[in-house]
């Protein structure tokens, strides 16, 4: 079952899509407010653009282990995992042409184009450091509730929850050294 939410009142109606072939386009009307919409069945166009731009981003460099970041789902998108590199990962919306290295699929518009950066590096000892900033966006990032201030700084472990906007990550570091 596949849920929807009414664009209007925010209701949510639930369909069975396995009744509907991709590319199909489906009218509903909400029970609540009387709006009609409509949503169409299938993989977007735009998440197969950033398919192929991803892949040829990983195919021009050697896949390394530096860890991952995790978009939760929360009204707007499915769950992504995306992978980290060592330096600056510039994280934000998706928009083809965006030159971010670290950018992911939302509709969420409380999410900037260049959100904030996780700078993965190692320490003395060898040991992988995360450390996030926000880049001036318009809707700040949190680190466990708390705003980051202009040009803070502040380092992350494995399992930390960050929301940017509506959206919320977490850092799945690796226990690689």
């Amino acid at each position: 079952m596949k849920r929807v939410r009414c664009p209007k009142c925010d209701t949510y109606i639930s369909f069975d899509e396995s009744k509907y072939e991709p590319g199909q386009s489906l009218v509903f009307q909400c029970n609540e407010c009387g709006k009609q919409f409509g949503i169409r069945i299938g993989v977007s166009k735009l998440r197969d653009t950033q398919k192929e731009e991803n892949l040829k981003l990983q195919t021009s460099s050697l896949e390394t282990e530096y860890g991952s970041i995790v978009v939760i789902e929360n009204v707007f998108h499915f769950k992504q995992e995306i992978p980290l590199q060592m330096g600056d990962n510039v994280i934000g919306r998706y928009q083809k042409g965006n030159p971010i290295n670290t950018p992911f699929e939302t509709v969420d518009p409380s999410v900037d184009l260049n959100h904030c950066t996780l700078n993965v590096s190692r320490n003395k000892r060898g040991e992988l450091i995360y450390t996030l900033s926000d880049n001036n966006s318009n809707t700040g990032t949190f680190v466990d509730n708390v705003e980051l201030k202009p040009r803070e700084r502040r380092r992350i472990e494995d399992g930390t929850l960050f929301t940017l906007g509506a959206t919320s990550i977490i850092l799945r570091a690796t226990s690689n050294s």
